[in-house]
């Protein structure tokens, strides 16, 4: 039966596991680095966010939290304003990871006078 299923497996598809075998075993970097490119090379871009999805979906909220934000990377530190600070802030805000976001949101709120956190906190509510 074994050997029956493996004869309908895209020969894609063979050197694509066959390399995750491979990844497994050397379980380095330049392993992975090599798997990734591979299934690039071999597999379509539906097979490969399957594969991601699947190996993001075993891991723990915060492992797959993690393992995303090291593949996409995120906004950085935020560059000085060149013209509208508020331009700026939204767009570093719409590529900054979450915790990004968390770590400036809450360093910003405490950076600033009594007065104006509770005018923020009003605003907020008011939004809300």
């Amino acid at each position: 039966m074994t050997n029956y299923f493996s004869k309908l497996i895209a020969r894609r598809h063979l050197g694509a596991t066959r390399v995750l075998g491979y990844a497994l075993t050397l379980s380095d970097e330049v392993a992975w680095e090599g798997a990734s490119a591979v299934w690039q090379a071999r597999l379509e871009p539906e097979e490969c966010a399957a594969l991601a999805w699947a190996a993001l979906r075993s891991l723990d909220h915060d492992g797959a939290l993690r393992v995303a934000e090291t593949v996409l990377g995120g906004a950085g530190t935020p560059l000085p304003p060149f013209l509208d600070p508020i331009d700026d802030a939204l767009w570093w805000a719409a590529y900054a990871s979450p915790n990004e976001l968390e770590a400036y949101a809450l360093s910003t709120f405490m950076a600033l006078s009594q007065d104006k956190r509770r005018e923020f906190v009003e605003y907020v509510q008011e939004a809300a």
